[in-house]
Order: C-alpha cells, then sequence, then structure tokens
C-alpha cells in the first residue's frame, strides 16, 4: 500500500463516496430481488459481480446471455455504471479501499492496470490462462494485460488512434508530417476543403493519446517504463508539441481545435470541412451512415511520423480481471475465459461498434461483410504505443495535460510548458519511489 500514498484518497474520490453508497443500496435491492425470485433448487447457483460503463454492459448483451446458457451454475451480474470511465475507475478505487468491495470481476482500461495490481487489487493470472490462449489475441492488445511480466487480465476489444483521410480528395495518405501539412495547405488553397486536420485538443485524456501518437512518430517517449527516465523535455517532445502547437498558427486546424474532443473533430470532418482526421476506430461507422457528407469517401492509415521514424497509434483497449478478494476465483476464471473468447468478441463485434482483440476474428467473414475495414485496421493495431503502465498514472497524466494544454493553446511557449511538465513528473516520480522505499 505504500505506493498508494498521496493518491489513492484522492477529493475525487472522496466525494464518490455518497455515489458509491447509493450505488451499492442499488445492487444489494437487486441482489436480494433477485434472491427470493430462485427456487431452493438454485441456491448453489455461484454469483459474480462487476461493474461496467452503461454502454459497454449494454454492448456485453449477446455475450452475458451466450454465458447464462453454457453455464447455469454461475450467474453474472455486471452492473452498469457511470458513462464516464473515469468515474468507473472512482468507483472501483472507492469501493476497494472501504474495504469488501462486492466486486468478483473487474472491467478495466488499459491505464488502470498498475494502479489496480500496486494496490494488490487484482489476481495474478500468469499461471492460470495457458500460453496458448494467450496467443489468441492480438499481441499488442496482450501486452497492454501485463505489469512487471506478470499477466493480470484478458483484453476484451480494442481501440487505437487512426488518421482518417479523404479518399476522394487524395489517391493515398501521407506518410510524414511535412506531407500532411503540405497536401492540407495545396487542398485549402484549392478550396477544397476550409481545414486540413482535426484532432483532440482539449485538456483531457484524450489530448494525451493524440500527443504520444506524434512523439512516437518523431521519436521520443513520455516516461521510460523501465529506467523510470521522463522524456519530455528532450528534443524529439518539443518536435511534437511544437508541430501540434503549429497545425493551429497555421491554420491546419481551427483554433478551437484546442477545445476539441472526439465528437467535436467527427462533426468537422464528417460535413466534409477538413482533410484528415485523427480519432479513434468508432468513428469510420459513424462517417458511413447516409447523412455523412463524406460516406464511401473515406480511408483509415496509420498516424504520420517524421523521416526515418515509425507510425505509433495509442493502445486503448478494455480487458476483465479478477478481484483478488474474490471468494470464487474458479468460477471467476471460467467467466473470464469465456466473455474473451472469440466467439463471444464476435457477438459483441456484430451487435455494436467495439474492436475484437482476437487475432483470428479479423478473418471472420461475417465481421469482414459488416465491417470491410477490418482488413486495413488489423495491421494498425499491431504498430501500437502504451501509455506510461506507471501506478501514479493518474497523476502523471494530469500533469501532462495541464502543460501541454497550455503549450497548444498558446498560453506558455512549448519548450518552457515542457520542461515544466518534465520536472513536476521527476517529482512524483521521486515522491512514489521514496514511498515505496
Amino acid at each position: 500500500m505504500p505506493l498508494l500514498r498521496g493518491w489513492t484518497i484522492r477529493w475525487r474520490s472522496l466525494r464518490l463516496v455518497p455515489l458509491l453508497l447509493t450505488l451499492m443500496l442499488t445492487l444489494a435491492i437487486g441482489w436480494m430481488g433477485t434472491g427470493t425470485q430462485r427456487s431452493a433448487a438454485a441456491d448453489s447457483t455461484i454469483v459474480l459481480r462487476a461493474l461496467l460503463p452503461a454502454p459497454f454492459r449494454e454492448a456485453m448483451q449477446p455475450a452475458i446471455a451466450r454465458f447464462a446458457t453454457e453455464h447455469p451454475e454461475i450467474q453474472l451480474e455486471l452492473v452498469a455504471g457511470p458513462n464516464d470511465t473515469s468515474l468507473v475507475s472512482d468507483l472501483y478505487t472507492t469501493a476497494f479501499l472501504l474495504g469488501n468491495a462486492p466486486y468478483d470481476l473487474v472491467f478495466l482500461d488499459v491505464t488502470w492496470l498498475p494502479k489496480f495490481v500496486a494496490a494488490g487489487w487484482l489476481l495474478d493470472l500468469s499461471d492460470r490462462i495457458s500460453p496458448e490462449i494467450q496467443a489468441e489475441f492480438l499481441p499488442s492488445a496482450l501486452n497492454g494485460s501485463f505489469y512487471r511480466d506478470r499477466l493480470y487480465r484478458l483484453p476484451l476489444n480494442a481501440a487505437v488512434g487512426l488518421l482518417y483521410y479523404r479518399q476522394d480528395l487524395m489517391p493515398e495518405p501521407p506518410q510524414t508530417f511535412a506531407e500532411l501539412v503540405q497536401r492540407s495547405q495545396q487542398l485549402q488553397s484549392q478550396g477544397q476543403v476550409p481545414w486540413g486536420y482535426v484532432w483532440q485538443g482539449k485538456q483531457y485524456e484524450g489530448l494525451v493519446c493524440n500527443f504520444l501518437e506524434v512523439l512516437a512518430g518523431f521519436g521520443g517517449y513520455w516516461i521510460d517504463p523501465q529506467s523510470g527516465e521522463v522524456g519530455l523535455d528532450r528534443p524529439e517532445a518539443i518536435a511534437a508539441a511544437t508541430w501540434l502547437r503549429s497545425t493551429i498558427t497555421d491554420q491546419i486546424s481551427p483554433a478551437g481545435v484546442s477545445t476539441f474532443q472526439e465528437n467535436e473533430a467527427l462533426k468537422i470532418f464528417e460535413s466534409g470541412q477538413s482533410a484528415f482526421m485523427r480519432n479513434w476506430p468508432y468513428a469510420e461507422m459513424l462517417l458511413e451512415r447516409p447523412e455523412s457528407a463524406v460516406r464511401g469517401k473515406v480511408g483509415l492509415a496509420p498516424m504520420v511520423h517524421a523521416p526515418g521514424q515509425t507510425s505509433a497509434a495509442t493502445q486503448g483497449t478494455w480487458g476483465v480481471a479478477i478481484a483478488q478478494q474474490t471468494t470464487h476465483p474458479d468460477a471467476a476464471l471460467t467467466a473470464l475465459l469465456a466473455l474473451t473468447d472469440a466467439e463471444s468478441q464476435r457477438l459483441i463485434s456484430l451487435g455494436s461498434n467495439y474492436i475484437p482483440t482476437r487475432s483470428a476474428l479479423y478473418q471472420d467473414p461475417e465481421l469482414l461483410a459488416r465491417y470491410p475495414f477490418y482488413g486495413e485496421l488489423q495491421p494498425i493495431l499491431e504498430s501500437t504505443v502504451l501509455r506510461s503502465p506507471l501506478p501514479a498514472y493518474d497523476a502523471l497524466s494530469d500533469i501532462l495535460q495541464r502543460h501541454l494544454s497550455a503549450a497548444i493553446s498558446g498560453q506558455t511557449p512549448v519548450a518552457i510548458a515542457l520542461q515544466q511538465a518534465a520536472r513536476e513528473s521527476r517529482q512524483l516520480l521521486a515522491s512514489q519511489q521514496g514511498a515505496a522505499a
């Protein structure tokens, strides 16, 4: 628990205690209700509980129904939590800190894993999941399920940053940052589009995702997970932030991009007002709706990069873990394997816009017929960049968001902003090491 000192009992988590208590009361009433409906013969049924974002709970319904049919001895009670995933993280955190959390399974984002493992909240699955099963997942998605070379979850759905481009305006996507700028300016000067590139520049986690892709494209890094070295004040990081800032000053991107999240960027690109957009895979299906001005005109590509460097996409996988405190570890493992197997992921993908993490599904005829872009997506899924896998990720991300936002919006010169971010990050990491000693 020393690693948690200084950040686990945050005011935001404390503020969520009333919400957590309300949620737990609701769960208790629901559980009592379901219990009274069971027959005496069903008293031996094992009940497994978990919390997950409401949209994800709805998307998983086909997999849950399949599990109920195949495993009548185990009842899954997956509760729909808030839509805001950060609130789901806080609810899990607060429940585990208060003790006696009512969860057997844990649905979690890739960035939560180090924090949850360091706190002792997740069961080590390294000896419970065979190498053969692990090999069936996309390597990049599975990579985000390890912490210090130990496996703690299985990935359920994938997300990576993509460069969307107008196929009707260019034969091939750009490869480098300079090419993206050049094509944007050319199309703007011809009156084809008012904007060249839209992305997510608001001060939130999406800004970190955008920056990391550009940073990797310049050959840089945020924090080396092995050495703990911070790379935010290195030339590559300054070049990356400078390039993002230049898209605004050179009017490649609208000035308001510094306030954009995914939907704001999507609206501009979908209406035909931009040549390029950085977004997640879910956007592709929205761009192909009948009302979309760019329907049938959009291609997918990896993010651009500097000459001599390679493309990288920020990974955003969700996965399923087992709570360390569960009294039903074997049943929880059965549920974990079933909910993440190929058939469950196929059912989830067919009924929603969630991207699978099982490699074989990218050759599934039914999925390819429904989502032809899967063929373009798989190679990009194999070249991802992980956000810093450190227990203090939330605090480190907050530091980067604040200073990067100041740099991109022009409030602080880029070099100074990143120097400040690097200094604060080093101070935080040093304090964490001191607390752990």
